[in-house]
């Protein structure tokens, strides 16, 4: 009776996301209650109170977030575009393509899709359709790409992974690049044949382009390396060069000083941005990650994890496909893959080892599935933006999208398993 009532309220829980309910209410409220139910209110609520202080989350999260912020307030963010649009520019044939992967290597740097889309998106889809691509297929370009963060430590789900696993982040982006930067390929083949097929890869004549680029000004080629700076320090730290190895907060700050001598910006801005994305971070990630702590506490009060994960053990064939398509499904509906992936990877990632698994492997199909199902979703932030960019509807966006975005789950599933 107990795992019935669990169920009902997880449903309600997903249809209350689809519908677009703040995430954090609806996931805590849900928690709560499977907990009062189950006679364990306090389970829920030390749930809470324990993810709050995950120094393992907060530390990589909020300092990436922090130097996001101050890559925008110094304008970096938008000289590495305009460098690497300038180029593609040259290369008019691979411009379908190249957008899509250009957006997948910013958004490693600047780790927001929504963020990554504006600033991305901007520049790039007025270029586009600017040389005659059509505005659908420009915008759905864009958005192929907007899942580069997959790559960078500052990712809320990488760190997380890393904790269930007790290894560092960037062994758990190492696990899964191969299968991410396979991904961002065959989404930017599949985006450049539908564009064929549909015809609309040229000859596009535009009434009135909005475009924000000057081509003829050029980047300031300093302030375009600054975004990679602490990226390419975390590479280099955890492969060839183990005596700079370091973690994501000094990273981050060894940037963010960097961008101050380069920029010359006022250092009580700089410093305002920094800690404004600090806790921009908490509150609209961490904020989430703790609400799905408390979702899934309720869910084990209830009896739900132990039923699901003993049919998971009963059903191996199943565990491969709902680690991977089930985020995926949820984040194509709901328009989020965070909350879905958050609660998968709490609940079930864990137990890998008892469906013969590896807990990073789990964990990172559950993160791409996620972050591949918003991406063809029509009603996620970054779709929208590049929707209101291109100036077509974000439905549009979505079905360009799709066959991209399903053949790219397979190939990263078979490749993670």
């Amino acid at each position: 009776m107990f795992v019935i009532l669990g169920v009902v309220v997880v449903i309600l829980t997903i249809y209350f996301l689809i519908k677009q309910y703040e995430a954090r209410m609806v996931l805590f409220t849900s928690g709560v209650v499977m907990a009062i139910l189950a006679g364990k209110p306090m389970a829920a609520l030390d749930a809470f109170a324990t993810r709050m202080t995950a120094g393992g989350l907060i530390m990589p999260i909020c300092s990436v977030m922090g130097f996001a912020f101050v890559m925008k307030v110094t304008g970096c963010d938008q000289h590495l575009v305009k460098l690497v649009a300038s180029g593609l520019y040259k290369v008019r044939f691979l411009l379908i393509p190249g957008a899509t992967l250009a957006t997948f290597a910013i958004n490693i740097a600047l780790p927001s899709a929504a963020g990554v889309s504006a600033a991305v998106g901007a520049i790039l889809i007025p270029l586009l359709i600017a040389s005659g691509v059509h505005p659908a297929l420009a915008g759905a370009a864009v958005l192929s790409g907007t899942y580069g963060s997959l790559l960078s430590p500052g990712l809320s789900h990488n760190p997380f992974v890393a904790e269930l696993a007790g290894v560092d982040v960037m062994d758990v982006i190492a696990t899964h690049a191969t299968a991410s930067i396979a991904a961002v390929i065959v989404a930017a083949i599949s985006i450049t044949i539908v564009g064929i097929v549909r015809k609309e890869n040229k000859g596009y004549q535009a009434e009135t382009v909005q475009n924000n680029i000057n081509l003829e000004e050029k980047p300031n080629i300093l302030y375009a390396i600054v975004p990679v700076i602490p990226l390419v320090l975390l590479v280099l730290g955890s492969s060839v060069l183990p005596a700079i190895k370091m973690g994501v907060p000094q990273a981050m700050l060894i940037g963010t000083v960097i961008a101050l001598a380069v920029t010359r910006k006022k250092p009580d801005e700089v410093s305002k941005a920094f800690f404004n994305g600090m806790g921009n971070a908490y509150t609209n990630i961490m904020g989430i990650i703790i609400c799905a702590a408390v979702f899934v506490s309720g869910m084990e009060a209830i009896g739900i994890v132990d039923t699901f994960i003993q049919f998971l053990i009963n059903s191996e064939s199943m565990v491969k496909l709902a680690a991977s398509f089930g985020p995926f499904i949820l984040a194509v509906i709901a328009g989020s893959g965070d909350a879905v992936t958050f609660a998968f990877n709490e609940a079930v990632t864990p137990h890998a080892a008892q469906f013969g698994l590896d807990i990073v492997n789990m964990g990172s199909v559950a993160t791409i599935g996620g972050a591949l199902g918003r991406t063809m979703s029509p009603i996620t932030g970054a779709t929208i933006v590049c929707a209101g960019l291109a100036g077509v509807s974000p439905m549009e966006l979505a079905k360009r999208n799709a066959p991209g975005m399903i053949i790219a789950m397979v190939v990263a599933m078979f490749l993670l398993f």
